[in-house]
Formats: structure tokens, sequence, C-alpha cells
């Protein structure tokens, strides 16, 4: 993994409590997560698709509504979309890192303990 993306979305995902990245051997992602569960994927050129994504859990329907408003940026992740998850793309020049920033928070709240949600400002 090379893009220059990867450093920026690892200091937002990592910046939630408890979070820790994992990279799972012979895969082209990254996993963030949570004790156990997990708020993000960082994809690059994943199932050689040339896109570079991170894929993050939103509420019911947003994945379905970003997708119709804006699907140059967002995308319905294979294996995820049917379970609340979508995909912005992060290989184009116009990312919106706050937009980002959001998406990985309301993912991390969506599925973090409770008591970790808490400590959330």
């Amino acid at each position: 993994m090379t893009s220059p993306q990867i450093g920026r979305v690892s200091q937002i995902c990592l910046g939630f409590p408890e979070a820790i990245v994992e990279r799972v051997e012979g895969e082209a992602h990254l996993i963030y997560r949570v004790r156990t569960r997990t708020f993000a994927y960082y994809l690059e050129d994943h199932h050689g698709d040339d896109e570079i994504a991170l894929c993050c859990k939103v509420e019911a329907g947003m994945n379905q509504a970003l997708v119709d408003a804006d699907s140059s940026r967002f995308f319905m992740p294979t294996y995820l979309g049917h379970r609340g998850w979508v995909s912005i793309r992060l290989d184009r020049v116009d990312v919106d890192w706050e937009e980002l920033a959001d998406l990985v928070e309301t993912s991390y709240r969506l599925v973090a303990p409770k008591t970790l949600v808490r400590q959330l400002s």
C-alpha cells in the first residue's frame, strides 16, 4: 500500500478511543477496529479495481442516499453494502476530509461499546 492518503486516513481512524489498525497478510486493505469490532476498511486496488477507498458503517439507508447523491465519490461496497456500509473514493483530487472524518466518527459510534462512545466530546 503506497497511496499518500493512507497516513491521513490512519490519523483520523486512530484518533478514537482504543482504535487499532491491522493489516491482513495477503489482503489489499487495512482494518480499523475498536476492540473486536471493525469500524472502517481502507481499500487500495481491492479486487484489482484500481480504486482507493474507505469503507464505513452508516445509519440505515444513508449508504444508498450517499450513492444516489454522488455516485462519482460514493459506492456500495461489495459484501457490505447490504449491511449498511458505504465506501468513499480517496483517489480523487476533491476528497472532503471533514466529510470523511464525520463518516468515520459515525461508523465508530455505531460499532464501539457505549462506554467508549461516551468518551467522545
